[in-house]
């Protein structure tokens, strides 16, 4: 049984407030009577099926798919992906959108390879230089701005060793 656009307004209108007394109102019934249409409505089979369809498609929207997850991770690995961050400046502090650094961009790569189990070796030694490269430019400015000159070699097996 299809529902009256009273009906459909009236469960719109409770999916929004989760009040049906003033979903009723809303939706056009008479305020005397709302709060027993109300209660009405939320028994009849077809608006209950109409609000658990509704709610089930939100709540699909709001969850972000394996799909999103991975053209996100990719977009921030290539730059597309801005972040606004605040700098000090001689006249205050200042926003400034950047593209993510390099650490971030091989943080994503990781998360991108992880789904892919038969990642290429090649591809995954590149990521290996990468990170060294990333960590070493890091120790490079810690050293430039007074660093206490320590350097820490952090050496990773190869899988075939382990």
């Amino acid at each position: 049984m299809k529902l009256t656009e009273k009906q459909k307004r009236f469960a719109d209108e409770y999916i929004k407030s989760g009040n049906a007394t003033q979903a009723a109102i809303k939706a056009g019934y008479s305020k005397k009577t709302a709060t027993i249409v109300a209660s009405q409505n939320l028994t009849k089979l077809n608006v209950k099926n109409y609000i658990d369809e509704r709610m089930q498609t939100i709540e699909n929207n709001r969850i972000m798919t394996a799909k999103e997850a991975v053209e996100f991770l990719t977009s921030v690995v290539r730059g597309d992906v801005k972040e606004t961050v605040v700098i000090g400046t001689p006249m205050g502090a200042e926003e400034v959108e950047k593209e993510p650094d390099v650490k971030t961009r091989i943080s994503a790569a990781k998360e991108i390879l992880k789904r892919y189990p038969d990642n290429d070796k090649v591809m995954e030694q590149q990521l290996r230089k990468l990170t060294a490269e990333a960590d070493m430019a890091e120790k490079k400015v810690e050293l430039l701005n007074g660093g206490n000159g320590e350097v820490t070699i952090n050496i990773e097996p190869f899988k075939e060793d382990i």
